[in-house]
């Protein structure tokens, strides 16, 4: 499996989970976290930066999440 490939589904299984919670500052929180770990494997997949991958993972998630709405994914709570 390509490092992109590899990199792609670990983004497409956790970008669903980027808004959890009810409150904006729960959101980016959550997002953070996946993105910065998501980054970091990405990176260390592509041998790149791992500390800079969770950096822009991080930024980038938290980002999503705290411009997302409570409505903007269901998760059938």
């Amino acid at each position: 499996m390509t490092a992109l490939r590899k990199t792609s589904l670990a983004v497409l299984f956790c970008v669903p989970l980027a808004a959890c919670g009810s409150t904006t500052e729960d959101r980016a929180l959550s997002g953070a976290g996946i993105g910065a770990g998501t980054g970091a494997v990405g990176a260390a997949v592509t041998g790149g930066s791992v500390l800079g991958g969770a950096v822009l993972g991080g930024a980038a998630g938290a980002a999503i999440g705290g411009l997302t709405d409570e409505d903007d994914i269901d998760l059938d709570d």
